[in-house]
């Protein structure tokens, strides 16, 4: 198939600074695009074939339009800012300009490869699609204009909403691209403004990961690394295509295979990754929870369960065989698909070939049941004892870059940093940390109180937000019927790509509904174009990660150091300082950085750092100084690429990143914890237990571990988390120094800001959050122990009845939520069509800096929907043909057909990062002069559905139905 440039509907654009002008209204092939750009090996480089200049340095001629130059070339040391891997890049600049980069050979995560995105990068330096300047829309047209303007009508309009209609008719919609230190501050702001309608992307992608695994064990994330893998006898991947979404993890899994290691890949659709495994499953989409049971029947009826780890550690198991027992190998294929040899086999591959690890990825998460997949996955693996140890373990891929920090650090509607909550006291805590008087925080929120929806009156600071899953809700709800005094009228997108949501069409009602719309990001973004707006709408450019510095935190949890490798380009200001700058015209800027240095309106990432140390005691945010991070990205090469732990130099012994929990203040050099819940090791060389977080008994049944410890500890058994009664209880009490004694009084591990309480008890060997068994029933779920329910848009009737979804809410997280009155609607005679989504390599979340990328954009210039060969003969549709791809929910797009049997008949895919068509439509006039990315596409969303998970409003992307035709 040839690649082909288009011009047709394009606008002229300045001249191109990059190679690809050479292909500008040319055909070229594929190898011979990537030969030329620098690309020959394809999606992923992997270093071990890769010369010492993978990439060569472009002239500064070239890059910046002046002469060449004999100034010195610095190098900068960064993190690519795609997906969580966190790849290692060294950035050359010569003259303030970045010319040319490598891949980070030395660095432990990416060990010199590069996928195709992270070896595109430094066109981020110079992206000739970013916007450029302030602008706003006036009559239908966009106008440039000043900082100084766009900074006082903004605030102005927000805080005439405010007045009108209190702190939470605004939305303040964060960003997984952030820098921790950034996203710290994001949410900060939020709760100053006085809201805690603010959210991120985390909720459309692992939200339900982060909830249903925190809830098993104590700490919602991945519990091992991507380089730990190498150590896995077997892998189990569910709902992940690490070979598109994270091409360079793929490395560290064939390590694994090449040491013998069996992958194990299920998923509706036979992707790149399933091509590499040595068992591949396909699954009815919608059907994880059957499929899991159908595994553990196969694990309990041949006794292959670990049963000293789960009479140790784990609390609940017999519950869930009880849920297992009703999936005998027929039931499982009647609903699964999934034949009885199959499931066999795997359950036998996994027991026979321990420590086994298990991945998932949005596949198994975007559901209205995603917490009972997650759940689910944690029980499989407790069931075979693979916790807590290397090689095994949920090793979960995160998304975006920063997806990770910025959830760790709160831009959530349901959280403060750190996981605190909303409470009371989690308030009090961060109010102390931050400086502020408690009363006057409080009174920045709405003070009334609203029905929460069991006739309980609630109020709106210790109430879960709007979840962005559901800002369109937000806006066009019947305002009587919400948990707040009115809807939201004002929203500020800030990093975030609105295409990547469902019901694309009521979003397009909301965006033209909206009095104020505030647009804050590298690039315009769908949400510039998708609406028919005249006015009230702002676009704020602000400057990539690479024209800033600051720390990122990888899906492992290892925290790493950018440096910044070029200032702002155009008139970009980096987020913290447009934080800044806004938070000055609301009035509470001195308040938001009462502790932080603030230099020509930028706040000082270290300090903010420190800040965040002082109150981060939850999950371990609390050792990683800025010093300490800079030193781990000078060593990069001193770090073993398998445990991540430096063996000699000035950080020896230290995990790399100091993966969280890093305990105690930085003065403890704590190493981090590379393997979560590991007992292997003492708590002060990064072991661990599960934490004690649900009490310590239920109906009378012992919740603490029983004869399982961290090795050293001086408690030999369960014990509960710690606070200063405990601590003086054991004796313990005069190992704090007389200042530690004062500010632990009446504190806990979490709320002692001194940190004697952590030092103490590690220092007797203890975790601090106690010692405690997993669970595997979650008593405060809908479904304690995972059921399967049918999705709400089911092709399955026959199955309703049997395993129905939930009744409809009245109030959940503070709007009215539909399940059973959708579910009871047959739509599977009109739309048969299963429609899932997913990645592509080229491109990443809404695909807006992607697409505006040439590089990545001559590589896959068409959206497109993946359908069997059956489906498209019986609808008469050929490969390559235009079609239309049809919701129930009245939402159609138009794209090019691929017939392949990748997908199942009855199964299409689509891809999630195309924006700019909408329905048929070519917006590319709407985009700002210059601005529009080089490929449109329409948005699968559009014909997405509605769906939401019963615990955290995660959206339903893998699970709709459609039908297709010609167009």
């Amino acid at each position: 198939m040839k690649l082909v440039r288009k011009q047709a509907g394009a606008r002229p654009a300045a001249a191109a600074t990059s190679p690809v002008a050479a292909f500008l209204g040319a055909t070229v092939d594929r190898r011979a695009f990537l030969k030329s750009s620098g690309l020959a090996l394809g999606a992923t480089a992997l270093g071990a074939a890769l010369g010492p200049t993978m990439m060569r340095r472009a002239s500064a001629a070239t890059d910046a339009g002046t002469h060449a130059s004999n100034a010195a070339v610095e190098i900068k040391r960064t993190i690519c800012s795609h997906c969580s891997v966190g790849c290692g890049i060294y950035a050359e600049v010569q003259n303030g300009v970045w010319v040319g980069q490598e891949p980070a050979f030395d660095h432990p995560f990416n060990m010199g490869a590069h996928c195709a995105k992270g070896a595109s990068i430094r066109e981020h330096g110079h992206g000739e699609r970013r916007l450029k300047y302030p602008m706003k829309l006036v009559d239908g047209q966009w106008q440039r204009i000043s900082w100084d303007t766009a900074l006082s009508e903004v605030s102005a309009r927000l805080l005439k909403i405010r007045e009108e209609s209190g702190p939470d008719a605004v939305y303040w919609l964060g960003s997984a691209k952030h820098s921790n230190e950034q996203a710290y501050l994001f949410r900060k702001f939020a709760s100053m403004w006085g809201t805690n309608n603010v959210d991120h992307q985390a909720r459309i992608c692992h939200s339900t990961t982060v909830a249903g695994v925190a809830n098993t064990w104590g700490y919602g994330a991945m519990t091992n690394s991507y380089n730990d893998i190498a150590y896995a006898k077997s892998i189990l991947m569910i709902g992940s295509n690490a070979a598109e979404a994270h091409p360079v993890s793929m490395q560290h899994i064939l390590r694994a295979k090449e040491d013998g290691a069996k992958l194990i890949v299920i998923d509706p659709r036979f992707t790149r990754t399933a091509a590499h495994a040595d068992h591949y499953v396909r699954i009815r989409p919608g059907t994880d929870v059957p499929f899991i049971w159908g595994l553990l029947w196969h694990v309990f009826q041949n006794n292959w369960q670990d049963d000293s780890f789960l009479q140790q550690r784990v609390f609940g198991m017999d519950e869930v065989r009880k849920e297992v027992e009703k999936w005998p190998p027929a039931e499982v294929e009647r609903v699964t698909g999934v034949q009885e040899k199959d499931a066999y086999t795997v359950a036998k591959l996994m027991a026979e070939h321990r420590p086994g690890t298990f991945v998932w990825c949005m596949g198994g998460t975007q559901h209205t049941i995603g917490n009972n997949n997650t759940r689910a996955y944690c029980i499989f693996q407790l069931a075979l004892g693979n916790m807590g140890k290397a090689g095994g373990g949920t090793n979960i891929f995160r998304g975006h870059d920063n997806v990770q920090g910025a959830t760790d650090f709160g831009v959530l509607a349901d959280s403060l940093p750190g996981y605190y909550g909303l409470a009371e006291g989690s308030w009090k805590h961060w109010a102390k940390v931050w400086g502020v008087d408690y009363e006057w925080l409080k009174a920045r929120f709405d003070p009334n109180a609203y029905d929460g929806g069991s006739g309980k009156p609630v109020k709106p600071m210790e109430t879960s937000g709007i979840p962005v899953s559901r800002w369109i809700d937000g806006v066009l709800e019947d305002k009587a019927l919400m948990t707040q005094r009115d809807n939201v009228r004002g929203m500020v997108f800030w990093g975030h790509a609105p295409n990547s949501q469902t019901r694309g069409t009521e979003m397009k009602k909301a965006f033209e509904k909206l009095d104020t719309l505030v647009i804050v990001d590298p690039y315009p973004t769908v949400s510039a174009v998708m609406h028919e707006r005249r006015d009230g709408v702002y676009l704020l450019p602000a400057a990539t990660q690479f024209e800033t510095y600051g720390s990122v935190t990888a899906s492992n949890r290892s925290v790493q150091w950018r440096e910044q490798v070029i200032a702002p380009l155009f008139e970009s200001r980096p987020d913290h300082t447009i934080l800044y700058q806004l938070a000055k015209k609301f009035g509470y800027a001195d308040e938001l950085c009462k502790n932080v240095k603030v230099t020509n309106d930028e706040p000082s990432i270290e300090d903010l750092v420190r800040e965040y140390n002082r109150g981060m005691w939850t999950i371990g945010y609390t050792g990683q100084s800025p010093e300490r991070l800079k030193a781990h990205q000078k060593n990069w090469h001193t770090f073993n690429t398998r445990t991540l732990r430096a063996e000699g130099g000035p950080l020896d012994r230290e995990f790399y990143g100091l993966p969280w929990p890093c305990w105690g203040t930085p003065e403890m050099k704590h190493p981090g914890t590379a393997n979560l819940y590991d007992t292997s090791l003492p708590v002060a060389d990064g072991g661990l237990c599960f934490r004690a977080n649900f009490g310590v008994e239920r109906n009378g049944v012992n919740l603490l571990a029983e004869h399982s410890y961290p090795a050293g500890s001086e408690i030999e058994d369960g014990y509960p988390e710690f606070d200063d009664k405990l601590v003086k209880k054991l004796g313990w009490w005069d190992d704090l120094t007389d200042a530690e004694k004062t500010a632990a009084e009446g504190k806990n591990w979490k709320t002692d800001l001194s940190g004697g309480i952590q030092r103490v008890v590690i220092k007797h060997g203890c975790a601090p959050f106690g010692n405690a068994k997993a669970r595997c029933v979650v008593w405060n779920f809908p479904d304690p122990v995972p059921i399967h329910r049918e999705p709400l848009y089911t092709s399955r009737r026959d199955l309703v009845g049997q395993y129905p979804t939930y009744a409809d809410r009245k109030a959940y997280w503070r709007l009215p939520t539909r399940y059973a009155s959708i579910q009871q609607q047959d739509f599977s005679q009109d739309f048969p069509i299963i429609l899932t989504s997913g990645r592509l390599v080229e491109y990443e979340g809404g695909g807006d800096e992607t697409r505006s990328n040439p590089w990545l954009a001559e590589l896959q210039q068409h959206m497109f929907v993946e359908l069997n060969p059956k489906d498209a003969n019986d609808a008469g549709i050929h490969d390559g043909q235009d079609v239309w791809v049809e919701g129930p929910e009245g939402g159609r797009i138009r794209v090019k057909a691929m017939v392949t049997r990748r997908v199942a008949p009855g199964v299409a895919f689509t891809p999630f990062h195309f924006g700019g068509r909408y329905q048929g439509k070519d917006l590319r006039e709407r985009y700002p002069q210059g601005c529009d990315p080089y490929v449109l596409g329409e948005s699968c969303n559009v014909s997405m559905t509605y769906g939401y998970d019963s615990v955290t409003a995660m959206q339903e992307t893998k699970c709709s139905l459609c039908r297709i035709k010609p167009a």
